[in-house]
């Protein structure tokens, strides 16, 4: 079911929730953990079992905690988190049907589109985040025997993670794609240097979405930049080119507020969206940005192959464009069939830090 016009239909899925309150999403086994085990167990010290007694999990410094393995077949349908400290310092990993490496990771921010650590309010149909860190994904992630999901804490103190996953068991069709989120980062780009969002693909599938956070260090104008699809046996010059980088992201001249004509102007739709991070505090740097465009409806399809990149391109005297070396960190999502190629190696801690 995937629209309003759909939720009539009787079908034979299984609704199944995964929380710290059911970490197995067994049917009849949310809320019993003992009081004396749980974590709120103070709280709820006059209620007794079944009154919030295990709302949430404590992940150590530098460990790893399995926040969902479950059996197949079935599709992941939501996930919710409330992530605290550092969100570069929380990594999601999804395995999928046994694989060795994992089809998604990413920064916990990163992957809910909050790349700088700044809460920005999001509604779009695949990812939203709503007061006061409640990060939402919608993707649809299907699956045949097991999906396991994982969250390493990289900080050097334990995290408090709220968090609900949302599935259903069900059969799937013959043929499916799973899916897969890379996080990238470079910071600066290099002097000429192209940012590359996405390579190495190896499988057919379909490119769903990207997210940018982008900080300038230049001064004017920096979206110049086009985006490039490179499929299949493209080599030298892509089959989709873009024509600039607010362009790509459904905006146009410049993301202009042409009511003022003097600022930015931030927008989250159901497809694309831009946030604005102003530089009006003390000690902070130039404008950072981030930018979400869902290839929902307009996917792009692969057979064998896939490449995406972007230009980082600004403005120098005499009217001619400027190569930028900016600080861009990137999150691709797509469907794709298994197994897939194993993924870059993701950044240290140091590395990853935005600051």
């Amino acid at each position: 079911m995937h629209d309003l016009s759909a939720l009539y239909q009787v079908t034979d899925m299984k609704s199944r929730s995964i929380c710290a309150e059911n970490f197995t999403g067994e049917p009849g086994k949310g809320g019993m953990c003992p009081l004396e085990q749980g974590v709120a167990r103070h709280a709820a010290r006059d209620l007794g079992t079944g009154w919030k007694v295990n709302p949430y999990i404590r992940i150590a410094s530098k460990s790893t905690f399995t926040i969902a393995d479950i059996k197949g077949p079935g599709m992941i349908r939501h996930i919710w988190l409330t992530p605290q400290n550092s969100w570069r310092n929380l990594i999601l990993r999804i395995y999928w049907d046994g694989q060795e490496n994992p089809s998604v990771e990413c920064p916990i921010g990163d992957f809910f589109c909050m790349g700088w650590n700044e809460y920005a309010q999001i509604s779009s149909l695949a990812v939203c985040v709503n007061p006061g860190s409640a990060f939402n994904c919608y993707w649809q992630m299907p699956f045949r025997s097991n999906c396991r999901m994982t969250l390493e804490n990289l900080a050097d103190e334990e995290t408090v993670v709220y968090y609900q996953i949302d599935y259903t068991l069900q059969e799937l069709p013959e043929k499916i794609a799973y899916f897969h989120a890379q996080f990238r980062r470079v910071n600066p780009l290099p002097y000429k240097e192209v940012y590359t969002i996405l390579d190495g693909i190896q499988g057919k599938g379909q490119y769903v979405g990207t997210y940018l956070a982008w900080g300038v260090n230049n001064a004017n104008w920096w979206g110049e930049g086009e985006i490039k699809f490179y499929i299949d046996g493209d080599t030298d010059y892509p089959t989709i080119c873009g024509t600039g980088t607010e362009d790509y992201f459904c905006g146009s001249y410049n993301f202009e507020d042409p009511a003022t004509h003097d600022r930015y102007a931030s927008f989250s739709t159901p497809y694309t969206g831009l946030q604005v991070l102003v530089p009006d505090h003390l000690y902070r740097s130039q404008f950072r940005f981030g930018m979400y465009r869902w290839h929902i409806p307009d996917p792009v399809c692969f057979d064998e192959k896939l490449k995406v990149t972007i230009q980082a391109l600004g403005w120098r005297s005499g009217g001619r464009y400027l190569p930028l070396q900016d600080d861009i960190a990137s999150v691709a999502f797509w469907y794709q069939t298994l197994p897939a190629a194993k993924f870059p190696p993701l950044p240290d801690r140091d590395y990853l830090e935005v600051i």
